[in-house]
Protein backbone atom coordinates (compact mmCIF):
# COMPACT_ATOMS: atom_id res chain seq x y z
CA UNK A 1 0.00 0.00 0.00
CA UNK A 2 2.72 2.36 1.15
CA UNK A 3 4.66 1.62 -2.42
CA UNK A 4 1.20 2.11 -4.28
CA UNK A 5 0.53 6.13 -2.75
CA UNK A 6 4.28 6.53 -3.02
CA UNK A 7 3.81 6.11 -6.64
CA UNK A 8 0.72 8.43 -6.68
CA UNK A 9 2.68 10.95 -5.04
CA UNK A 10 5.60 10.86 -7.23
CA UNK A 11 2.76 11.18 -9.78
CA UNK A 12 1.24 14.31 -8.65
CA UNK A 13 4.75 16.12 -8.05
CA UNK A 14 5.88 15.45 -11.42
CA UNK A 15 2.54 17.23 -13.09
CA UNK A 16 3.31 20.46 -15.03
CA UNK A 17 1.20 23.25 -16.98
CA UNK A 18 -2.64 23.15 -16.86
CA UNK A 19 -2.36 19.40 -15.19
CA UNK A 20 -0.25 20.93 -12.27
CA UNK A 21 -2.80 23.76 -11.93
CA UNK A 22 -5.80 21.63 -11.65
CA UNK A 23 -4.29 19.15 -9.45
CA UNK A 24 -3.18 22.04 -6.67
CA UNK A 25 -6.82 23.69 -7.25
CA UNK A 26 -8.48 20.10 -6.64
CA UNK A 27 -6.27 19.74 -3.34
CA UNK A 28 -6.84 22.85 -1.73
CA UNK A 29 -10.42 22.26 -2.39
CA UNK A 30 -10.30 18.66 -0.45
CA UNK A 31 -8.79 20.36 2.41
CA UNK A 32 -11.76 22.79 2.85
CA UNK A 33 -13.88 19.63 2.78
CA UNK A 34 -12.43 19.11 6.23
CA UNK A 35 -13.65 22.10 7.70
CA UNK A 36 -17.31 22.68 9.59
CA UNK A 37 -20.04 21.71 8.57
CA UNK A 38 -18.90 19.00 6.69
CA UNK A 39 -15.77 18.05 9.17
CA UNK A 40 -14.45 15.10 7.01
CA UNK A 41 -11.05 15.09 8.38
CA UNK A 42 -9.46 12.60 6.42
CA UNK A 43 -9.93 15.08 3.24
CA UNK A 44 -7.10 17.67 4.89
CA UNK A 45 -4.73 14.81 5.19
CA UNK A 46 -5.40 14.28 1.35
CA UNK A 47 -5.09 17.86 0.75
CA UNK A 48 -1.97 18.51 2.87
CA UNK A 49 -0.23 15.59 1.64
CA UNK A 50 -0.90 15.99 -1.77
CA UNK A 51 0.76 19.41 -1.59
CA UNK A 52 3.86 18.77 -0.07
CA UNK A 53 4.47 15.94 -2.94
CA UNK A 54 3.98 18.78 -5.02
CA UNK A 55 6.50 20.76 -3.63
CA UNK A 56 9.02 17.86 -2.37
CA UNK A 57 9.20 16.82 -6.65
CA UNK A 58 9.15 18.47 -9.77
CA UNK A 59 9.43 22.29 -10.96
CA UNK A 60 8.25 23.45 -7.44
CA UNK A 61 11.31 21.75 -5.86
CA UNK A 62 13.70 24.11 -6.93
CA UNK A 63 12.18 26.56 -8.38
CA UNK A 64 10.91 29.82 -5.63
CA UNK A 65 8.18 31.03 -8.31
CA UNK A 66 6.73 27.33 -9.17
CA UNK A 67 6.48 26.78 -5.18
CA UNK A 68 4.48 30.17 -4.91
CA UNK A 69 2.05 29.41 -7.50
CA UNK A 70 1.41 26.11 -6.77
CA UNK A 71 0.50 27.18 -3.09
CA UNK A 72 -1.50 30.14 -4.97
CA UNK A 73 -3.41 27.81 -6.96
CA UNK A 74 -3.85 25.28 -3.81
CA UNK A 75 -4.93 28.26 -1.80
CA UNK A 76 -7.19 29.41 -4.55
CA UNK A 77 -8.99 26.22 -4.64
CA UNK A 78 -9.01 25.82 -0.57
CA UNK A 79 -10.65 29.19 -0.29
CA UNK A 80 -13.13 29.43 -3.40
CA UNK A 81 -15.01 26.13 -1.59
CA UNK A 82 -14.71 27.47 2.07
CA UNK A 83 -16.29 31.04 1.38
CA UNK A 84 -18.18 30.23 -1.73
CA UNK A 85 -20.90 31.57 0.79
CA UNK A 86 -20.01 35.26 0.37
CA UNK A 87 -22.74 34.76 -2.97
CA UNK A 88 -25.14 34.54 -0.70
CA UNK A 89 -25.05 37.43 0.64
CA UNK A 90 -24.68 39.55 -2.69
CA UNK A 91 -28.04 37.46 -3.65
CA UNK A 92 -30.25 39.12 -1.78
CA UNK A 93 -30.44 42.21 -3.67
CA UNK A 94 -28.94 40.44 -7.08
CA UNK A 95 -30.32 42.95 -9.43
CA UNK A 96 -28.24 45.58 -7.95
CA UNK A 97 -24.86 43.08 -6.77
CA UNK A 98 -25.51 40.02 -8.57
CA UNK A 99 -22.72 41.17 -10.93
CA UNK A 100 -20.16 41.24 -7.96
CA UNK A 101 -20.14 37.37 -7.23
CA UNK A 102 -17.14 36.69 -9.72
CA UNK A 103 -15.17 39.08 -7.39
CA UNK A 104 -16.37 37.90 -4.56
CA UNK A 105 -15.91 35.06 -4.50
CA UNK A 106 -12.99 33.98 -6.85
CA UNK A 107 -11.33 37.85 -6.61
CA UNK A 108 -10.83 37.03 -2.23
CA UNK A 109 -10.01 33.89 -3.12
CA UNK A 110 -7.05 35.11 -5.47
CA UNK A 111 -6.25 37.79 -3.02
CA UNK A 112 -6.13 35.47 0.01
CA UNK A 113 -4.06 32.88 -2.21
CA UNK A 114 -1.28 34.83 -1.44
CA UNK A 115 -0.88 33.89 1.73
CA UNK A 116 -0.31 30.52 0.68
CA UNK A 117 1.56 31.34 -2.18
CA UNK A 118 3.93 32.74 0.48
CA UNK A 119 3.79 29.64 2.82
CA UNK A 120 4.94 27.21 -0.16
CA UNK A 121 7.68 29.54 -1.32
CA UNK A 122 9.09 29.95 2.42
CA UNK A 123 8.88 26.26 2.51
CA UNK A 124 10.86 25.92 -0.74
CA UNK A 125 13.44 28.43 0.34
CA UNK A 126 13.77 26.22 3.89
CA UNK A 127 15.76 24.54 1.46
CA UNK A 128 14.17 21.30 3.67
CA UNK A 129 13.64 17.99 2.07
CA UNK A 130 11.38 14.79 3.14
CA UNK A 131 10.18 15.30 6.87
CA UNK A 132 11.86 18.25 7.55
CA UNK A 133 9.63 19.98 4.44
CA UNK A 134 6.39 19.13 6.44
CA UNK A 135 7.97 20.64 9.80
CA UNK A 136 8.65 23.88 7.39
CA UNK A 137 5.74 24.36 5.66
CA UNK A 138 4.05 24.13 8.97
CA UNK A 139 5.40 26.72 10.24
CA UNK A 140 5.37 28.73 7.22
CA UNK A 141 1.11 28.16 6.81
CA UNK A 142 0.45 29.31 10.26
CA UNK A 143 2.55 32.43 9.49
CA UNK A 144 0.67 32.75 6.84
CA UNK A 145 -2.87 32.66 8.26
CA UNK A 146 -0.94 35.01 10.86
CA UNK A 147 -0.50 37.28 7.98
CA UNK A 148 -4.14 37.03 6.70
CA UNK A 149 -5.23 37.83 10.10
CA UNK A 150 -3.77 40.94 11.14
CA UNK A 151 -2.83 42.93 7.25
CA UNK A 152 -4.86 45.07 6.08
CA UNK A 153 -8.38 44.84 8.33
CA UNK A 154 -7.18 40.78 9.19
CA UNK A 155 -9.52 38.11 7.92
CA UNK A 156 -8.91 34.93 10.08
CA UNK A 157 -11.48 32.82 8.67
CA UNK A 158 -11.37 29.28 8.56
CA UNK A 159 -8.04 28.77 10.06
CA UNK A 160 -7.10 25.33 10.13
CA UNK A 161 -7.50 24.78 13.71
CA UNK A 162 -11.24 24.67 12.98
CA UNK A 163 -11.28 21.34 11.57
CA UNK A 164 -11.11 19.85 15.28
CA UNK A 165 -14.71 21.47 15.67
CA UNK A 166 -15.71 17.99 16.06
CA UNK A 167 -13.78 17.22 19.10
CA UNK A 168 -14.35 19.43 22.34
CA UNK A 169 -11.28 17.61 23.53
CA UNK A 170 -8.81 18.62 20.40
CA UNK A 171 -9.75 22.09 20.82
CA UNK A 172 -8.82 22.46 24.79
CA UNK A 173 -5.74 23.26 23.30
CA UNK A 174 -6.13 26.87 21.74
CA UNK A 175 -6.69 27.69 25.67
CA UNK A 176 -3.03 27.32 26.10
CA UNK A 177 -1.61 28.14 22.72
CA UNK A 178 -4.23 29.72 20.54
CA UNK A 179 -5.91 29.17 17.08
CA UNK A 180 -3.10 29.54 15.59
CA UNK A 181 -1.01 27.73 17.33
CA UNK A 182 -3.35 24.31 17.16
CA UNK A 183 -3.41 25.36 13.31
CA UNK A 184 0.43 25.00 13.53
CA UNK A 185 -0.03 21.67 14.92
CA UNK A 186 -2.85 20.26 12.68
CA UNK A 187 -0.54 21.08 9.68
CA UNK A 188 2.15 19.42 11.18
CA UNK A 189 -0.06 16.66 11.72
CA UNK A 190 -2.46 16.08 8.23
CA UNK A 191 1.13 16.43 6.13
CA UNK A 192 3.30 14.01 8.22
CA UNK A 193 1.92 11.11 5.80
CA UNK A 194 3.63 12.68 3.02
CA UNK A 195 6.98 11.53 4.05
CA UNK A 196 5.90 8.07 4.26
CA UNK A 197 4.45 8.53 0.83
CA UNK A 198 7.68 9.62 -0.55
CA UNK A 199 9.87 7.37 1.07
CA UNK A 200 8.00 4.45 -0.46
CA UNK A 201 9.41 2.25 2.81
CA UNK A 202 10.07 2.03 6.35
CA UNK A 203 13.17 4.01 7.58
CA UNK A 204 13.97 4.97 11.14
CA UNK A 205 13.44 8.70 10.32
CA UNK A 206 10.00 7.59 9.22
CA UNK A 207 9.28 6.10 12.64
CA UNK A 208 10.85 9.10 14.79
CA UNK A 209 8.76 11.43 12.60
CA UNK A 210 5.40 9.35 12.71
CA UNK A 211 6.35 9.24 16.51
CA UNK A 212 6.38 12.66 16.89
CA UNK A 213 3.38 13.36 14.92
CA UNK A 214 1.06 10.51 16.54
CA UNK A 215 2.48 12.04 19.65
CA UNK A 216 1.16 15.52 19.08
CA UNK A 217 -2.69 14.33 18.40
CA UNK A 218 -2.35 11.67 21.54
CA UNK A 219 -1.14 14.81 23.41
CA UNK A 220 -3.42 17.36 22.49
CA UNK A 221 -6.24 14.70 23.37
CA UNK A 222 -4.96 13.14 26.39
CA UNK A 223 -4.33 16.78 27.61
CA UNK A 224 -8.02 17.63 26.38
CA UNK A 225 -9.57 14.58 27.85
CA UNK A 226 -7.89 15.62 31.11
CA UNK A 227 -8.94 19.14 31.00
CA UNK A 228 -12.61 17.90 30.44
CA UNK A 229 -12.74 15.65 32.94
CA UNK A 230 -11.83 18.39 35.63
CA UNK A 231 -14.31 20.59 34.47
CA UNK A 232 -17.08 21.74 36.93
CA UNK A 233 -18.76 24.98 36.01
CA UNK A 234 -21.23 26.48 38.11
CA UNK A 235 -23.76 28.96 37.02
CA UNK A 236 -23.73 32.49 37.83
CA UNK A 237 -26.52 32.51 39.80
CA UNK A 238 -29.44 35.38 39.53
CA UNK A 239 -29.04 35.09 35.36
CA UNK A 240 -31.92 33.91 33.38
CA UNK A 241 -31.37 34.17 29.56
CA UNK A 242 -33.62 34.39 26.70
CA UNK A 243 -32.36 34.49 23.38
CA UNK A 244 -34.82 35.37 20.55
CA UNK A 245 -34.47 34.06 16.91
CA UNK A 246 -36.70 35.24 14.98
CA UNK A 247 -35.25 33.53 11.58
CA UNK A 248 -36.54 36.51 9.52
CA UNK A 249 -35.84 36.28 6.28
CA UNK A 250 -32.84 38.80 4.93
CA UNK A 251 -34.89 40.50 2.23
CA UNK A 252 -37.49 41.35 4.68
CA UNK A 253 -35.10 42.82 7.44
CA UNK A 254 -34.64 46.16 5.67
CA UNK A 255 -37.63 46.96 3.61
CA UNK A 256 -39.34 49.26 5.57
CA UNK A 257 -43.16 48.11 5.20
CA UNK A 258 -42.08 44.80 6.74
CA UNK A 259 -39.96 46.49 9.57
CA UNK A 260 -43.10 47.22 12.42
CA UNK A 261 -44.60 43.56 11.72
CA UNK A 262 -40.17 42.58 12.34
CA UNK A 263 -40.48 44.12 15.92
CA UNK A 264 -43.79 43.36 16.82
CA UNK A 265 -42.94 39.61 16.12
CA UNK A 266 -39.70 40.25 18.13
CA UNK A 267 -41.39 41.21 21.01
CA UNK A 268 -43.98 38.84 21.01
CA UNK A 269 -41.71 36.08 20.61
CA UNK A 270 -39.64 37.81 24.03
CA UNK A 271 -42.80 37.48 26.30
CA UNK A 272 -43.68 33.81 25.17
CA UNK A 273 -44.36 31.83 28.30
CA UNK A 274 -41.98 31.99 30.95
CA UNK A 275 -41.08 35.58 30.18
CA UNK A 276 -41.46 36.95 33.43
CA UNK A 277 -38.83 34.25 35.24
CA UNK A 278 -36.15 35.59 33.01
CA UNK A 279 -33.56 38.35 33.78
CA UNK A 280 -31.83 39.43 30.18
CA UNK A 281 -33.56 38.55 26.73
CA UNK A 282 -30.51 39.07 24.09
CA UNK A 283 -31.97 40.27 20.33
CA UNK A 284 -29.41 40.16 17.61
CA UNK A 285 -27.48 42.40 15.42
CA UNK A 286 -29.79 44.99 14.22
CA UNK A 287 -33.04 43.08 15.29
CA UNK A 288 -34.15 46.91 15.55
CA UNK A 289 -33.54 47.67 12.06
CA UNK A 290 -33.96 51.38 12.81
CA UNK A 291 -32.37 53.92 15.09
CA UNK A 292 -33.43 54.29 19.11
CA UNK A 293 -30.34 56.14 20.57
CA UNK A 294 -30.96 59.91 20.67
CA UNK A 295 -33.12 62.57 22.41
CA UNK A 296 -36.13 63.25 20.18
CA UNK A 297 -39.88 62.35 20.33
CA UNK A 298 -39.74 59.27 17.77
CA UNK A 299 -36.83 57.84 19.61
CA UNK A 300 -38.44 58.08 22.36
CA UNK A 301 -41.79 56.26 20.99
CA UNK A 302 -39.53 53.43 19.64
CA UNK A 303 -37.39 53.09 22.92
CA UNK A 304 -41.37 52.67 24.88
CA UNK A 305 -42.69 50.50 22.44
CA UNK A 306 -39.16 47.79 22.80
CA UNK A 307 -38.97 48.06 26.39
CA UNK A 308 -42.51 46.14 26.34
CA UNK A 309 -40.07 43.09 25.14
CA UNK A 310 -37.71 43.58 28.82
CA UNK A 311 -38.53 41.52 31.44
CA UNK A 312 -40.11 42.61 35.39
CA UNK A 313 -36.48 44.43 36.56
CA UNK A 314 -34.53 43.09 33.77
CA UNK A 315 -32.64 44.36 30.76
CA UNK A 316 -33.16 43.58 26.92
CA UNK A 317 -30.01 43.82 24.71
CA UNK A 318 -30.45 44.46 21.18
CA UNK A 319 -28.22 45.63 17.88
CA UNK A 320 -29.41 48.80 15.80
CA UNK A 321 -28.30 51.20 13.83
CA UNK A 322 -26.84 54.26 15.79
CA UNK A 323 -27.43 57.71 13.80
CA UNK A 324 -25.60 60.98 15.30
CA UNK A 325 -26.12 64.86 13.18
CA UNK A 326 -22.74 66.26 13.26
CA UNK A 327 -22.63 70.13 13.83
CA UNK A 328 -21.81 70.67 10.33
CA UNK A 329 -25.20 69.02 9.34
CA UNK A 330 -23.39 65.32 8.29
CA UNK A 331 -24.70 62.50 9.43
CA UNK A 332 -22.66 59.53 10.99
CA UNK A 333 -23.99 56.00 11.60
CA UNK A 334 -22.12 53.21 14.31
CA UNK A 335 -23.46 49.33 14.12
CA UNK A 336 -24.39 49.08 17.19
CA UNK A 337 -25.59 47.64 20.93
CA UNK A 338 -27.93 49.16 23.16
CA UNK A 339 -29.30 47.08 26.32
CA UNK A 340 -32.70 48.59 27.23
CA UNK A 341 -34.20 48.67 30.95
CA UNK A 342 -37.93 48.20 31.50
CA UNK A 343 -38.40 52.14 31.28
CA UNK A 344 -36.84 52.14 27.91
CA UNK A 345 -34.22 53.67 29.09
CA UNK A 346 -30.66 52.90 27.01
CA UNK A 347 -28.41 52.04 30.18
CA UNK A 348 -25.44 50.86 28.07
CA UNK A 349 -23.75 51.38 24.27
CA UNK A 350 -21.53 49.45 22.40
CA UNK A 351 -19.94 50.41 18.75
CA UNK A 352 -18.82 47.90 16.35
CA UNK A 353 -15.27 48.48 15.99
CA UNK A 354 -14.21 45.75 13.01
CA UNK A 355 -16.10 46.56 10.39
CA UNK A 356 -16.89 44.21 7.38
CA UNK A 357 -15.30 46.01 4.00
CA UNK A 358 -17.61 46.20 1.29
CA UNK A 359 -20.40 45.31 3.51
CA UNK A 360 -20.60 47.79 6.46
CA UNK A 361 -18.15 50.55 4.59
CA UNK A 362 -16.52 50.57 1.04
CA UNK A 363 -12.82 50.94 1.08
CA UNK A 364 -11.62 53.39 -1.54
CA UNK A 365 -15.11 54.65 -1.90
CA UNK A 366 -13.80 57.79 -4.26
CA UNK A 367 -12.26 54.97 -6.15
CA UNK A 368 -14.49 51.89 -6.21
CA UNK A 369 -18.18 52.66 -7.64
CA UNK A 370 -19.87 50.71 -5.65
CA UNK A 371 -22.28 50.53 -2.79
CA UNK A 372 -21.97 48.90 0.50
CA UNK A 373 -24.19 45.70 0.28
CA UNK A 374 -25.68 47.12 4.04
CA UNK A 375 -28.45 49.19 3.00
CA UNK A 376 -27.84 52.65 3.75
CA UNK A 377 -26.42 55.88 2.17
CA UNK A 378 -23.22 56.56 4.26
CA UNK A 379 -20.61 53.93 5.48
CA UNK A 380 -20.55 52.98 9.44
CA UNK A 381 -17.85 54.74 11.30
CA UNK A 382 -15.57 52.60 13.46
CA UNK A 383 -16.16 52.27 17.64
CA UNK A 384 -12.97 52.52 19.68
CA UNK A 385 -12.19 49.04 19.96
CA UNK A 386 -12.10 46.12 22.33
CA UNK A 387 -13.89 46.80 25.56
CA UNK A 388 -15.68 45.76 28.56
CA UNK A 389 -19.03 47.32 29.33
CA UNK A 390 -21.59 47.00 32.26
CA UNK A 391 -25.32 45.60 31.81
CA UNK A 392 -27.06 45.38 34.80
CA UNK A 393 -27.40 42.03 36.42
CA UNK A 394 -24.60 40.30 33.93
CA UNK A 395 -21.15 39.90 34.49
CA UNK A 396 -19.01 42.34 33.23
CA UNK A 397 -19.27 41.65 29.21
CA UNK A 398 -17.24 42.13 26.24
CA UNK A 399 -19.84 42.84 23.08
CA UNK A 400 -18.54 41.90 20.11
CA UNK A 401 -21.17 42.27 16.77
CA UNK A 402 -20.98 39.98 13.56
CA UNK A 403 -17.44 38.70 12.79
CA UNK A 404 -15.25 40.75 15.27
CA UNK A 405 -15.36 37.50 17.35
CA UNK A 406 -13.02 35.77 14.52
CA UNK A 407 -10.55 37.52 15.19
CA UNK A 408 -8.07 35.16 18.15
CA UNK A 409 -6.89 37.64 20.94
CA UNK A 410 -8.84 40.53 19.94
CA UNK A 411 -11.84 39.58 22.00
CA UNK A 412 -11.22 41.47 25.14
CA UNK A 413 -9.92 44.51 26.49
CA UNK A 414 -6.24 44.12 27.57
CA UNK A 415 -6.75 46.07 30.42
CA UNK A 416 -10.08 44.61 31.75
CA UNK A 417 -11.01 41.30 31.64
CA UNK A 418 -14.99 40.66 31.21
CA UNK A 419 -16.84 37.37 32.57
CA UNK A 420 -18.82 36.67 29.49
CA UNK A 421 -18.27 37.03 26.02
CA UNK A 422 -21.46 38.86 24.49
CA UNK A 423 -21.59 38.11 20.71
CA UNK A 424 -24.87 39.53 18.20
CA UNK A 425 -24.84 38.48 14.74
CA UNK A 426 -26.96 38.30 11.75
CA UNK A 427 -26.18 35.36 9.63
CA UNK A 428 -28.88 35.22 7.57
CA UNK A 429 -27.31 36.70 4.72
CA UNK A 430 -26.03 33.75 3.70
CA UNK A 431 -29.03 31.22 4.09
CA UNK A 432 -28.29 28.05 4.92
CA UNK A 433 -24.62 27.30 3.98
CA UNK A 434 -21.39 26.46 5.59
CA UNK A 435 -20.94 30.54 6.41
CA UNK A 436 -22.97 30.52 9.80
CA UNK A 437 -21.72 27.33 11.41
CA UNK A 438 -18.01 27.99 10.19
CA UNK A 439 -18.82 31.49 11.93
CA UNK A 440 -19.80 29.51 14.94
CA UNK A 441 -16.79 27.37 14.91
CA UNK A 442 -14.58 30.75 15.19
CA UNK A 443 -16.84 31.81 18.21
CA UNK A 444 -16.29 28.63 19.85
CA UNK A 445 -12.60 29.30 19.83
CA UNK A 446 -12.55 32.14 21.01
CA UNK A 447 -14.55 31.36 24.25
CA UNK A 448 -11.69 28.15 24.79
CA UNK A 449 -8.63 30.58 24.29
CA UNK A 450 -10.53 33.49 27.20
CA UNK A 451 -12.00 30.88 29.52
CA UNK A 452 -14.85 32.78 28.89
CA UNK A 453 -18.75 31.79 28.32
CA UNK A 454 -20.18 32.41 25.10
CA UNK A 455 -23.73 34.37 24.46
CA UNK A 456 -24.74 34.07 21.15
CA UNK A 457 -27.66 35.70 20.15
CA UNK A 458 -28.21 35.15 15.85
CA UNK A 459 -31.07 36.49 14.08
CA UNK A 460 -31.63 33.00 11.66
CA UNK A 461 -29.33 30.83 13.93
CA UNK A 462 -26.86 29.23 15.59
CA UNK A 463 -27.67 31.09 18.69
CA UNK A 464 -26.31 29.69 21.57
CA UNK A 465 -25.26 29.41 24.99
CA UNK A 466 -21.52 28.07 24.97
CA UNK A 467 -19.21 27.37 28.54
CA UNK A 468 -15.49 28.26 28.81
CA UNK A 469 -14.77 25.06 27.31
CA UNK A 470 -16.54 25.23 24.56
CA UNK A 471 -19.05 23.08 24.97
CA UNK A 472 -22.48 23.83 23.59
CA UNK A 473 -25.05 24.33 26.92
CA UNK A 474 -27.67 25.18 24.93
CA UNK A 475 -28.54 26.21 21.29
CA UNK A 476 -31.20 26.88 18.34
CA UNK A 477 -30.33 25.80 15.20
CA UNK A 478 -29.49 27.40 11.62
CA UNK A 479 -33.00 27.98 10.06
CA UNK A 480 -34.69 27.30 13.23
CA UNK A 481 -37.32 29.84 15.02
CA UNK A 482 -37.90 30.19 18.56
CA UNK A 483 -36.69 31.38 21.91
CA UNK A 484 -33.89 29.73 24.06
CA UNK A 485 -34.32 29.77 27.10
CA UNK A 486 -30.54 29.38 29.30
CA UNK A 487 -28.70 29.63 32.41
CA UNK A 488 -24.95 31.35 32.09
CA UNK A 489 -21.98 29.58 33.03
CA UNK A 490 -19.68 31.14 35.24
CA UNK A 491 -16.36 32.16 33.68
CA UNK A 492 -12.77 30.49 34.47
CA UNK A 493 -9.46 32.12 35.68
CA UNK A 494 -7.75 33.80 32.67
CA UNK A 495 -5.97 30.97 30.29
CA UNK A 496 -2.59 31.14 29.54
CA UNK A 497 -3.81 32.26 26.22
CA UNK A 498 -5.42 35.05 27.75
CA UNK A 499 -2.36 36.03 29.53
CA UNK A 500 0.01 35.53 26.91
CA UNK A 501 -1.81 35.63 23.72
CA UNK A 502 0.50 35.23 20.81
CA UNK A 503 3.63 34.15 22.73
CA UNK A 504 2.35 31.41 23.44
CA UNK A 505 1.82 30.46 19.87
CA UNK A 506 5.76 31.58 19.22
CA UNK A 507 6.35 29.10 21.67
CA UNK A 508 4.95 26.48 19.01
CA UNK A 509 6.80 27.56 15.98
CA UNK A 510 9.91 27.53 18.23
CA UNK A 511 8.98 23.92 19.19
CA UNK A 512 8.30 22.91 15.68
CA UNK A 513 11.58 24.26 14.32
CA UNK A 514 13.62 22.29 17.02
CA UNK A 515 11.67 19.19 16.36
CA UNK A 516 12.27 19.86 12.63
CA UNK A 517 15.82 20.21 12.66
CA UNK A 518 15.91 16.93 14.74
CA UNK A 519 14.53 15.33 12.33
CA UNK A 520 16.67 16.74 9.96
CA UNK A 521 19.81 15.75 12.20
CA UNK A 522 18.62 12.35 11.86
CA UNK A 523 18.72 12.12 8.33
CA UNK A 524 22.03 13.19 7.99
CA UNK A 525 23.27 10.50 10.43
CA UNK A 526 21.39 8.03 8.31
CA UNK A 527 22.79 8.87 5.38
CA UNK A 528 26.26 9.37 6.44
CA UNK A 529 26.76 5.92 8.12
CA UNK A 530 25.15 4.46 4.58
CA UNK A 531 28.14 6.11 2.82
Amino acid sequence: MIGFLSDLSGRLGALSGRRRIAAAVLLGAAAALALPPLDLLPFAFVGFCGLVAMLESGVAASSPRAAFWTGWWFGFGHFTLGLYWIANALLIDWQIFGWMIPFAVFGLAALLGVFTGLATLATCLACARGFPRVFALAIAWTCGEWLRGHVLTGFPWNLMATIWDFSPTMLQGVSVFGAYGLSALTVLVVAAPAGLLRAGRWRYRDAVTAVIAAGLVAGAWAAGSSRLAAADIGIVPDVRLRLVQPNVPQELKWDPEAREANLQRMIEMSRLPGFETRTHVIWSETATAFPIWGDNDVLAMRRAQIAAAVPPGGILVTGAPRVVRETDGSLRAWNSLHALDQTGRIVATFDKFHLVPFGEYVPLRAYLPVDRIVPGTIDFSAGPGPRSIEIPGLPLASPLICYEIIFPGKVVAPDERPGVLLNLTNDSWFGQSAGPYQHFAAARLRAIEEGLPLIRSAGGGISAIVDPFGRIQAALGLGQTGVLDADLPMSLLPTLFARYGEAAFLFVLVSIAISGAFVGLITDRTASHRM
